[in-house]
């Protein structure tokens, strides 16, 4: 039984609780979303694979999830972009937010969400149960098929990824 860690608004832990049943009852818990960029400065992309619980066929960011009961969001991170994409690389945290969406199906991503970031220009082995395609893209034509309405990207991706897009904007300029 895969458990979630729930969090108030400020991600102090205030319990634990699997994870479908935290989905199915809207509750805060702690999750992650790591974007991977190449040497172009292109977005590592992921198609979900078909079977997940939801948003399956959607286009995201490399990976996400949760942190396990007392494990470190960021080798969470780290340990999650192995099991998808296949490979390591070192990431770092740049911001966190929080966001609610539901789904047709009944349930409710309700997430404290720790957004971490790396390079990666190598060999890419994805999980086929977990990924069914990627690609990098740019970000100038994520942003462009974003803004036309297309509905083939997760919903945390919209609203993630114009503070992402906004944080390489400024990265790109030191």
């Amino acid at each position: 039984m895969e458990q979630v860690i729930l969090v108030d608004e400020y991600d102090r832990e205030s319990g634990l609780m699997e994870k479908i049943e935290a989905h199915e009852k809207a509750l805060l818990h702690r999750a992650f979303s790591v974007f991977i960029f190449n040497e172009k400065g292109e977005m590592l992309l992921q198609q979900r694979a078909l079977s997940k619980y939801h948003s399956g066929g959607l286009w995201t960011n490399a990976c996400c999830s949760h942190p396990r009961p007392d494990e470190i969001t960021i080798t969470a991170a780290t340990r999650r972009l192995k099991e998808e994409m296949g490979f390591v690389t070192e990431i770092h945290k740049v911001f966190d937010f929080t966001y609610q969406v539901s789904f047709e199906n009944g349930l409710t991503e309700n997430e404290f969400d720790h957004v971490f970031v790396g390079t990666y220009n190598g060999m890419i082995n994805a999980n086929a149960n977990e990924v069914a395609d990627f690609e990098y893209r740019s970000m100038e034509e994520i942003r462009r098929e974003l803004a036309s309405g297309k509905d083939h990207y997760t919903a945390w991706f919209h609203i993630a990824f114009p503070k992402v897009y906004e944080w390489w904007k400024g990265s790109r300029q030191l």
